[in-house]
Formats: structure tokens, C-alpha cells, sequence
């Protein structure tokens, strides 16, 4: 079983940034009351709503009812299902997000939403990711299925669009939820998403899968259109979603198909549609009918010109195992549409396995990379598949002048100096004194430019978002804003902080709750959620009617904007006296 320290030390060395530190000290005595809050409302809301899954996958996991949970136990208990836990802070990039998933492990964010915006948080919380996502990992198909997505997620390829998107999202999921920030400073974050989701772009692969991944694993679906249970995170951690999503009259139900990808979100909204799944094998389905047409899987030169449109890093990788990852800045192509000769521009890194080639550096190929794709005239197989005896004896050799002719029309002409040869197989040819030309002898390469390295390969079999190595070439870096932003409290918050430990010692029955009780009723203000507390200790004490019918009275009063959560939080008391 792995500590979190392993668990970190594990991780690809480029992903280690993104994890921080679970300090449990930061958590105040009413953080700790709003989790016991929402996590006992949710359970009691979300009975014959929710799958019966989530709630087996709650004990299961390490999740609680009373106290925050620590990463370190969710992590323990995951380990048994083969997976495991770490602790970040807020939203992650997308790729990153999904190679932790990829490698099975569970992005939990270590921030608590604001007493303030218990009802819905736009940033991702614990309770979201613990109690939302952890509960389904139980479920063997479900976790093969968001495994998967984190494999095809990691790949995708996205644009510049995609990255703004995601900034802005994370810059107003900071500012939203800091009770600190201004109108004016929450108005300019919300006014950018708008202004970038309003923007005509095609949607990248990236952008695609982020539209299934937010109709499944957030908000999700199962069953039938006219008899369905909730799985998706995002209604599971939200008292007001996880019931208007029952409404049928103003939020549609679909079944999932991969049409669903045409459907897009609006994260500062609520969704009017949400799409059923039939089971979680069903969600598995739906993402290989999608997968299997993306560049990663594909390939070709219809990916190629994908990555180009996209204007992103990707890495191409040949069919002789080579990868080169970078920008891609020309394709060319025959009149039957086949990738003939491919350029990069700016860093990029040549790879073997996802392992950077010595040599093979950014800091080599400061300037791009170039090199023809295809068979040669003469030769029956792929170049990489000739041993170098064979290659002498077509003339090609070591320390020799040596022409290349492909039957694309492209012309390598210049001195062979090296073969690089992986797995017996040739990937990459270096020439001196090198010229390149194409079928109407436009220059390709020129000498002054120095070495020719030529990837060897005479297909493009998949086209993946990213470096190839990224501990080498890393695409991102941890962000440099905190999501979870130290705080100082008030002498008023100071002293409710000492009631709710009052009243958890006075329930956990460390101490009479009389006096406490007198003193909470005795306060002109105080928390709503301290009444609350304090209601429902009365209740399990049997106490004085009259005392419940103040506190119920004080409760009513606080309604205001936090209807809901007083209202349903009434109802829970009611139910269980």
C-alpha cells in the first residue's frame, strides 16, 4: 500500500508540480461543519435519486459523514481498487488532469468551499472530487472507462482556444470563490469566459472530449430517459442540481450517444439537457466510437493537418517508432492526399518510446525539424526495416555520398553519417552536406543549414497532443496563482469557530450541552449553520421544546440566501426525529 509521499514520488517527475500538500490544520472548525452539513444533506436528498453504487462507494472509499476526510485514508482505501489519491490545488490543465487518470490516480482539489457558497462552488473542492468522483471507482467498469478517457484525454490536441478557456475558467473559479474579491473583479472574470465560450472556433479534439467527459463523469445520468439515477460528480456534490436535474419538464434527458460531443457546455450556467447512459459499459463504448476516430489512434495525414489547424505542440509519430514532437508548421501532401514531407517550427524534441533521443534535445532542434514521409523507389519495404548490410548494398552507406529518391518526388542527396537503429529497427538517418528537394525541385533543405537529420518512416500512425517526453519538454507549468489562498478571520468568525468545537465535543459527548445551548440562544448574531448545529443537538437530546421552537424560529429568519440549504436542511431534521 502507498503513502502519499509514494504515491507522489511515482508519478511521471512532470506531473509531481501539480500536487501539493494537505496541511488538515487549515481547516477550520466550520470548514469542518459545512462538510458534515452537505455531505449528510446529500446523502438524504440524493436517496432514490443516486445510483445505488455511490452510496456503497462512499463508506468504501474513506469518505465520512463527520469530519473532512484526509487524502491520506481515501488514498489507502483506493489502493484496494487499484488506484490512488493526491491532493491539488484547484483546476488542473486538461492533459494533466487526465494523465493523472490515465496512471489511475484521483486528482482530489484540497480546498473547502466557502461557508459563503455552500450551495455551489464554481471551483473544484473536496467535496466535489472526494465525495463525487471517488464513490463509482468501486464500479470495475467505471474506473476501466475513466481510465481510458484519461489515456484518450492526455492525446487529444487542443488549441490556443482551449488554453485561454481553461485559464479563464480557473482564474474565475479563484475569484468567485474568494469572499474578498469585488463585483467589479468577479463582472470582468465572468465577462471573460463569456467573451472566449462565445467565440466561433471549431472544437479540437480536446474541446470535444471535454464536452463528453462533462455529459458523463460530471453530469451523468444512468438508466433509461424515463427512469434514470444520478452518477455524475458535479449533481452528486450539489444540493441545487442533484434536484433540478430531476425536473424533466425544463431540463430535457437524452440518451448518450457519441452525438453528444455536438452539444456544448456553459460552466457558469445551468445545464438545460443532461444525456443518460444505459450503464457504465455503455459509457466505455460511447468513448472508443469516439477515440477511434481521433488523431492519436488515426493518424495519416488527415491528422496531420489537424495538429496544423490546432497550432498546438503534438508529437507525429512514424511507423518506424520515431517521435518527434512540435509545432507543426507545413504538411505537404500528393494528389491522393498522403503525407509526403512534414516541417516544424520552434523547439522540438525527437523521441523513442515517449524517452527524448539523446542529442535529439529542443535545445538542438531550437529551429524545427523537417523530413519527407514515404517509400523509396526500388525498395520494396520500409526503409526502417533493412538491416545495414542490406541498405550497402542499395547504396546506401555509412561515410558515403548517398541519394535517396521517393516516389513521392522528393530528393535526399548528401553524405549518410549516421543511423540511428531502436529495436532493430532504423529511425533516424543524419547526412552532411544535405540537400532536399520536392518534385518540381523546390528546396526543401539546404547545407548551410547544417545537419539533415531524416526521421525514417513511411507512415504518420498517430498524431498526439503534448511532448513525447515531457519531463524534457514540459507543455505546462504549475500555475502561479493559488487556488487556495491563506486567510485571515474576523474576531466574529474567530468566536463561531469556538462554538462549532463546542458543539461537535458537546455531540460526540464530551461535554453537557446545556450551557452551550443557553449561549447560542443568548447571541444576537451568529452563524445560521451554528443554529442549525445546535437545533439538531436540542433534537438528539430530546431537549426543550420551547428552545426548538426558538432555534427553528432564529432559523427561519436566516433564510434569505440560504433558502435552500435551511429549507432542506429542516427537512432532513424532520425526517429523522
Amino acid at each position: 500500500m502507498q503513502s502519499q509521499l509514494q504515491v507522489i514520488q511515482s508519478l511521471p517527475s512532470h506531473l509531481q508540480p501539480f500536487v501539493v500538500t494537505q496541511d488538515y490544520s487549515l481547516y477550520t472548525p466550520r470548514d469542518q461543519a459545512v462538510w458534515r452539513f452537505l455531505i449528510n444533506q446529500l446523502r438524504f436528498s440524493l436517496k432514490g435519486a443516486a445510483h445505488e453504487t455511490y452510496f456503497e462507494g462512499l463508506i468504501k472509499t474513506g469518505i465520512g459523514f463527520e469530519k473532512i476526510p484526509c487524502i491520506e485514508e481515501i488514498n489507502s482505501r483506493l489502493n484496494l481498487l487499484g488506484w490512488r489519491a493526491v491532493a491539488v490545488d484547484g483546476f488542473l490543465p486538461p492533459a494533466v488532469f487526465m494523465e493523472f487518470q490515465a496512471n489511475q490516480v484521483l486528482a482530489i482539489a484540497v480546498n473547502i468551499r466557502a461557508f459563503e457558497h455552500m450551495l455551489y462552488t464554481p471551483a473544484p473542492d473536496i467535496i466535489h472530487e472526494s465525495a463525487g468522483h471517488a464513490p463509482f471507482l468501486i464500479d470495475i467498469d467505471y474506473a476501466e472507462f475513466l481510465q481510458r478517457f484519461g489515456e484518450l484525454g492526455m492525446q487529444a490536441i487542443a488549441n490556443q482556444h482551449d488554453m485561454d478557456h481553461y485559464e479563464a475558467v480557473r482564474d474565475l473559479s479563484i475569484v468567485k470563490e474568494d469572499i474578498n474579491s469585488t463585483e467589479a473583479q468577479i463582472e470582468r472574470a465572468e465577462q471573460r469566459v463569456a467573451e472566449i465560450q462565445n467565440t466561433t472556433v471549431e472544437p479540437t479534439e480536446a474541446n470535444l472530449l471535454a464536452r463528453l467527459h462533462w455529459w458523463t463523469v460530471e453530469y451523468g445520468l444512468v438508466g433509461e430517459v424515463d427512469n434514470y439515477r444520478i452518477y455524475g460528480a458535479g449533481l452528486l456534490s450539489s444540493l441545487s442540481e442533484s434536484q433540478r436535474c430531476l425536473d424533466d419538464v425544463n431540463v430535457s434527458k437524452k440518451a448518450l450517444t457519441v452525438d453528444s460531443i455536438k452539444t456544448a457546455y456553459d460552466i457558469t450556467a445551468q445545464q438545460p439537457q443532461l444525456f443518460v447512459t444505459q450503464s457504465c459499459r455503455h459509457l466505455s463504448h460511447v468513448l472508443e466510437e469516439y477515440g477511434r476516430h481521433m488523431c492519436c489512434i488515426a493518424g495519416g495525414s488527415s491528422s496531420l493537418l489537424k495538429a496544423y489547424e490546432a497550432g498546438s505542440i503534438v508529437t507525429v509519430t512514424m511507423n518506424s517508432g520515431l517521435q518527434a514532437s512540435g509545432k507543426i508548421s507545413r504538411v505537404m501532401c500528393d494528389a491522393v492526399g498522403n503525407a509526403i514531407y512534414l516541417n516544424t517550427e520552434g523547439p522540438t524534441q525527437l523521441a523513442l518510446d515517449n524517452i527524448e533521443l539523446i542529442g535529439h534535445s529542443i535545445d538542438y532542434h531550437a529551429h524545427g525539424f523537417g523530413s519527407p514521409i514515404g517509400r523509396l523507389i526500388g525498395l520494396e519495404r520500409c526503409l526502417s526495416e533493412y538491416s545495414v548490410d542490406e541498405l550497402a548494398r542499395d547504396g546506401i552507406a555509412l561515410n558515403k555520398p548517398t541519394t535517396l529518391r521517393f516516389l513521392s518526388g522528393i530528393t535526399v542527396k548528401g553524405t549518410l553519417t549516421n543511423i540511428l537503429r531502436r529495436e532493430q529497427k532504423n529511425i533516424l538517418m543524419s547526412f552532411k552536406d544535405c540537400t532536399v528537394t520536392d518534385v518540381d525541385n523546390t528546396l526543401l533543405f539546404d547545407p548551410s543549414w547544417g545537419t539533415f537529420d531524416m526521421a525514417v518512416g513511411d507512415s504518420v500512425v498517430s498524431v498526439s497532443g503534448g511532448s513525447a517526453d515531457q519531463a524534457s519538454f514540459p507543455m505546462y507549468e504549475k500555475p502561479s496563482v493559488s487556488a487556495h489562498a491563506q486567510k485571515s478571520y474576523s474576531r466574529y468568525e474567530q468566536q463561531m469557530f469556538l462554538l462549532y468545537d463546542d458543539i461537535r465535543a458537546s455531540r460526540e459527548g464530551s461535554n453537557n450541552p446545556t450551557k452551550l445551548v443557553e449561549q447560542v440562544i443568548t447571541l444576537e448574531s451568529v452563524d445560521w449553520l451554528v443554529l442549525y448545529e445546535t437545533l439538531e443537538l436540542v433534537l438528539k437530546q430530546q431537549g426543550d421544546e420551547s428552545i426548538r421552537a426558538e432555534l427553528v424560529d432564529r432559523l427561519k429568519l436566516e433564510i434569505g440566501d440560504n433558502e435552500v440549504l435551511i429549507k432542506q436542511g429542516l427537512q432532513r431534521l424532520a425526517a429523522l426525529e
